[in-house]
């Protein structure tokens, strides 16, 4: 039976791999492999990714009342923090491809035998954190702004948010904020969780290495940043039903992103 272990790999301590330097275009590459991956065998996409927009739309109708319709935005833009670990199963079937073994939509179960399970539930554990600590950020912006009393309808809501000048406040502050919880969770995750589908290395040197390939890469993560963001907008604009297609090849190329970055395991 596996060794429970989740700061440090089955080594017992953490193993820290070598990180290089991108360039631009080298996300482009990623996007298209990762598109690759996806029209190769698109099936296995609809058992992994199908409840994630179901989901979205079941919290849109959650907060359509009057008492929740402040926490929409913050819900829909929070699923772009969980999204690394929402793709978890496509690493593991763009790590298959990439080694020309069975890409049947099971082995994307079969992380659950893996041996850096607890490690990637850690990972994982510490991004609902930081999903919790936005929705309650975002509460107490409101609150600060507009006070504990809900909007009274969806009609005044949307006037007092686009009307008036606290509105604009609200909008610019929430979405600085929200930048700067993107930003945490791109610089610790970015490539964490392929990598520990990839090598049992530990929940902390995962975080490390994502840190040390975003400061290898400032520019180069800021724009991935921006392309994830941009498509998860786009594919949320039709209900959250874009997010079938845009949610795997996203996670496809980051499998990709991952390989580019970091330095192969020697051996």
């Amino acid at each position: 039976m596996t060794n429970f272990h989740v700061y440090a790999g089955a080594e017992g301590a953490p193993a820290y791999p070598d990180v290089r330097s991108i360039e631009i275009g080298d996300l482009y590459d990623c996007l298209r492999a990762g598109y690759e991956d996806f029209m190769a065998k698109p099936s296995h996409i609809i058992f992994i990714i199908v409840m994630y927009p179901l989901i979205g739309v079941v919290l849109a109708a959650w907060t359509s009342g009057a008492n929740a319709l402040p926490m929409l935005f913050p819900l829909a833009s929070g699923f772009a923090l969980l999204g690394p670990f929402a793709a978890i199963g496509l690493y593991e079937i763009s790590r298959r491809r990439e080694a020309g073994m069975d890409t049947s939509w099971r082995h994307a179960l079969e992380l659950r035998h893996s041996p850096a399970l607890p490690s990637i539930a850690a990972v994982g554990a510490m991004l609902f954190a930081v999903f919790i600590a936005w929705l309650l950020t975002a509460q107490a912006l409101y609150s600060a702004i507009f006070g504990p009393e809900p909007p009274a309808s969806v009609g005044s809501f949307l006037s007092q948010l686009f009307s008036t000048s606290e509105g604009w406040t609200l909008i610019l502050a929430g979405n600085a904020i929200g930048f700067v919880f993107a930003v945490v969770v791109l610089s610790t995750t970015v490539v964490a969780f392929p990598l520990l589908v990839d090598r049992d290395v530990g929940a902390w040197a995962a975080i490390h290495t994502s840190a040390r390939a975003v400061m290898a890469n400032p520019l180069q993560m800021l724009a991935w940043g921006f392309i994830v963001a941009l498509l998860l907008a786009l594919g949320s604009l039709p209900l959250f039903a874009g997010l079938i297609v845009v949610i795997p090849i996203l996670g496809h190329a980051t499998w990709h992103l991952y390989r580019k970055v970091v330095v192969e395991e020697r051996g």
